[in-house]
């Protein structure tokens, strides 16, 4: 059913009425997806479309056809904009990346028969990908310059136990995307999952324990690559079993985010809805940052001025802007174009944000969340 304009406007600004309020003009620019394989190229695309696999809905722009790994050339134009643009404090723009830290170690899982799950840090991925390349060198120097500051995104954007079941029951389609080296494509009606993409969604409660495993070593491995912990957790695609946000906790996560309206899995096909707000504090004492900004131009359309309007919404209930946005807009190893698309987008947001609102102050997500829980206590 589509929505009017009137309805979509009125709810936009009700969205934006519950929690934490700051008369301050704060950005937050978050992205997922860093670090995670999507389509390794153009020739695994190619025969994966020749194979048959849908690979994202007719007529629509496809994550398969733009996504893949970020290599030097992405990021070397990614922070040129970053730091093109400063804030009334002279800080430069800065983005969150939210990051997978591991792959699947494919060739070990093959040679194991599909009998046991095994992964490779992203360190790894990265100079299989972009050999000579010193790519994750230059995620450091983001880092270490301020303006690039991971976060945690799961150790793999991959449902890893309903994956491993596909494989070992001979699932043709899952052997066949297993075979390219990727798994994100869009599984046939009647499978017992929408996506694999879905790290945490739960279609056996049993399967709670190994997405446990899943928090504890990719927050570990997390902070030996990065040299610090996360305190920041985004769960990939949104389904999140609530009983996790305990083991998040014990592993340093303060902050979470999910959507306003979370669906949260239970198993055996079933869900309930669960609503959460900027500063809502839960049982642990975690604090949830929600966004209330969209911004993704590899879609195409006028994502700038969309992004523009949904700000100032923002700001005329007191919130800060906090814009979704995802890897695929900035990177161009499958087409150079989708990044110079996004890039030129992400320079023009900037400009006419700095321009519009003098005042605004670029923040990272832990600075929101520490902002928030100094300054707001239920």
């Amino acid at each position: 059913m589509k929505v009017s304009p009137i309805v979509t406007k009125v709810l936009r600004h009700a969205s934006n009425i519950p929690g934490w309020r700051s008369s301050r003009k704060i950005m937050v620019l978050e992205s997922d997806d860093w670090g995670s394989i999507r389509m390794p190229s153009l020739k695994a695309y190619e025969a994966a479309q020749r194979g048959g696999l849908n690979l994202g809905l007719a007529g629509q722009p496809s994550y398969n056809r733009y996504d893949t790994l970020a290599g030097v050339a992405d990021l070397d134009a990614l922070f040129s904009v970053l730091q093109a643009h400063s804030d009334c404090k002279g800080q430069c723009c800065i983005m969150t990346p939210l990051c997978l830290v591991a792959n699947p170690d494919f060739e070990r899982i093959a040679r194991e028969q599909f009998q046991q799950y095994y992964f490779e840090p992203v360190t790894t991925t990265l100079a299989r990908y972009y050999p000579g390349e010193k790519v994750f060198a230059k995620w450091q120097s983001g880092i270490a310059g301020g303006w690039f500051v991971p976060q945690f995104h799961g150790r793999e954007h991959l449902n890893v136990p309903q994956w491993m079941r596909a494989l070992q029951q001979e699932d043709q389609d899952a052997h066949q995307a297993f075979n390219g080296g990727f798994w994100g494509y869009v599984r046939k009606q009647g499978a017992a999952s929408a996506s694999f993409q879905a790290a945490f969604d739960l279609q056996d409660p049993a399967d709670l324990s190994l997405q446990s495993q899943a928090i504890r070593e990719g927050l570990e491995l997390f902070a030996h690559l990065m040299g610090y912990k996360a305190n920041f957790f985004v769960p990939p695609n949104g389904p999140f079993n609530r009983t996790l946000e305990a083991v998040a906790a014990e592993c340093g996560i303060r902050y979470m985010s999910t959507a306003k309206i979370q669906h949260e899995p239970l198993g055996k096909g079933r869900n309930r809805r669960v609503l959460h707000w900027l500063g809502q504090r839960n049982k642990l004492g975690q604090r949830y940052l929600v966004r209330n900004c969209f911004f993704e131009p590899w879609q195409g359309g006028d994502w700038v001025n969309s992004c523009l309007q949904q700000m100032a919404v923002a700001f005329a209930w007191h919130k800060p802007a906090v814009i979704s946005s995802h890897r695929v807009s900035y990177v161009g190893a499958l087409d150079v174009a989708n990044r110079e698309r996004g890039l030129t987008a992400l320079d023009a947001l900037l400009r006419a944000a700095l321009k519009r609102w003098p005042d605004l102050e670029f923040m990272s997500s832990p600075e929101l969340g520490a902002l928030i829980e100094s300054s707001h206590d239920e």
